[in-house]
């Protein structure tokens, strides 16, 4: 019985020539594209409505906690 070696040499590999043999997987073609489809750039920002809402909600965040702020030092 011959002894089986995972490491066989490349020089007497078949598929070392870049060739894929039967019932082997070919390599995966290249993109060179994304693919993503054509830049369109934005319309339009952010709403008025949401930023006001985001701004309103950071303002009363900081009130709170300078208000335990000082309710701690007191």
């Amino acid at each position: 019985m011959g002894t089986y070696n995972p490491d066989p040499d490349p020089r007497q590999d078949p598929r070392s020539s870049g060739v894929a043999q039967p019932g082997e997987t070919p390599p995966a073609e290249a993109s060179t594209s994304s693919g993503a489809g054509p830049y369109r750039p934005l319309k339009r920002g952010w709403g008025k409505g949401p930023l006001i809402v985001i701004i309103l909600l950071a303002v009363l965040v900081a009130l709170f906690f300078l208000a335990y702020a000082i309710a701690l030092a007191a």
